[in-house]
């Protein structure tokens, strides 16, 4: 619990912890309900707020803890690259660009396997969102929602036309605040923000 997280094949391990729990308490307080929030990855997502990490060309990688974090947390925040692929993505006086997009669409008409049911989550009143560098999706009864796009990013060029389906477009459709995409500390203290 805390420090800081190592990567690469370091997965589970930090620095400067403070407390080491065993791998089945931890699976207790994930099947307890006992995380406000989770952040996890984004691989596939459909229209109906379903996300796939564990199966791809018939390629199982299969979904470790997934299931079991995302099951009973109440907020769940997934994030990750909105194409998938070789690509370039540069950021310029607090736009994005890109220079140049993933060749493969993650956000598909129907992933291959559930790994997070967005209807178990609807109907379990679950806050969920979908967050790339492009585009922040809600779960909302009728779908996935537009909730707000990058600066510098077209709304069909770069989101609607990289989807295999049409997200509901929220009518408060915002940019993300574009100091999240300037090389300078944010002054979030500043906005008093709780």
């Amino acid at each position: 619990m805390g420090g800081i997280p190592a990567s690469g094949f370091g997965l589970g391990a930090a620095v400067n912890v403070e407390s080491i729990i065993g791998q089945p308490n931890l699976f207790d307080i994930y099947d307890g309900g006992g995380l406000d929030t989770a952040f996890l990855g984004l691989a596939q997502a459909d229209a109906e707020g379903n996300i796939n990490v564990s199966k791809f060309q018939g390629r199982m990688v299969g979904c470790g803890g997934f299931v079991n974090i995302t099951q009973n947390t109440k907020k769940v925040i997934f994030c990750g690259t909105f194409t998938a692929g070789k690509s370039e993505i540069a950021i310029e006086d607090g736009r994005l660009s890109i220079v140049r997009d993933g060749d493969f669409i993650k956000f598909i008409k129907q992933v291959e396997q559930i790994t997070f049911s967005g209807n178990y989550a609807k109907k379990h009143g679950k806050e969920v969102l979908y967050v790339t560098e492009r585009a922040v999706f809600r779960l909302t009864k009728e779908g996935m929602e537009l909730t707000e796009i990058a600066p510098g990013a077209d709304l069909e060029r770069d989101i609607l036309d990289k989807m295999d389906f049409k997200p509901v477009i929220s009518k408060d459709l915002k940019l993300m605040d574009s100091r999240i995409f300037k090389d300078e500390a944010m002054g979030l203290a500043a906005d008093n923000i709780e």
